[in-house]
């Protein structure tokens, strides 16, 4: 497979996980991971990752866990409970991920951002607590804390947005926790809560995009 095909977004399948590849002609060299919510595949955020990061290069990856006629990214046992072993297993599997696919493709991590949803939200904050200091931006949308029991570290260095959706009657009162937790554990998070539901669109893209352009809002803004 020609390596010019690899950058428009072909299937990558010979890493831990599968992934597409985006690079624009323009690129500035920021890069943005992109994590998909359960039940879809890898292509579902590629068109919010554009909209948030026109000009940046997208790492559109899959999760290993098969749901329905898609996939998701650990084990789960009600909607809010899930498998702790399987948290544990997948995020450090994707915190080894994450520098094969930067040395491949030569990536700045330094000017990486982590974009997730859901359930892509809730790996990337439990690599962010399991692994400190693999990712160290991070936007997460529609997020709650998922592990148990949660080491203590240091995420001094680490910087995070969390998105909650106003009328997300399930998910949206655990967004508070994750923040606290987060903060406790020395993260500078940007928490706001945004006129929607589960679902995710223009209002999270602007979100993501103000947040990118720097501390112009305080924790835990409403933006409604």
């Amino acid at each position: 497979m020609a390596e010019e095909s690899l950058e428009d977004g072909a299937l990558r399948r010979d890493l831990a996980f599968f992934y597409r590849f985006y690079r624009p002609a323009n690129s500035t060299g920021e890069c943005v991971f992109l994590l998909h919510g359960s039940g879809v595949d890898e292509t579902t955020l590629v068109p919010l990752g554009r909209q948030i990061a026109p000009r940046a290069a997208l790492v559109a990856v899959r999760g290993r866990i098969a749901q329905e006629d898609g996939f998701r990214w650990f084990a789960r046992i009600t909607p809010t409970r899930f498998e702790q072993t399987s948290i544990r297993s997948e995020a450090a599997a994707f915190s080894d991920f994450i520098p094969e696919v930067a040395k491949r493709h030569g990536l700045d991590l330094s000017h990486t951002i982590f974009l997730g949803y859901s359930n892509g939200a809730n790996l990337v904050s439990s690599v962010m607590l399991l692994h400190p200091g693999v990712v160290e931006r991070a936007a997460l949308l529609r997020p709650m804390p998922v592990l148990d029991d949660v080491p203590p570290t240091d995420l001094s260095k680490t910087r995070g947005l969390i998105v909650a959706g106003a009328a997300d009657l399930t998910y949206a009162p655990f967004a508070p926790a994750l923040v606290t937790l987060l903060n406790r554990q020395g993260a500078e998070v940007d928490a706001r809560t945004i006129a929607s539901g589960h679902e995710i669109g223009d209002r999270d893209a602007e979100a993501v995009r103000q947040w990118l352009a720097g501390p112009t809002a305080s924790v835990a803004q409403a933006d409604r």
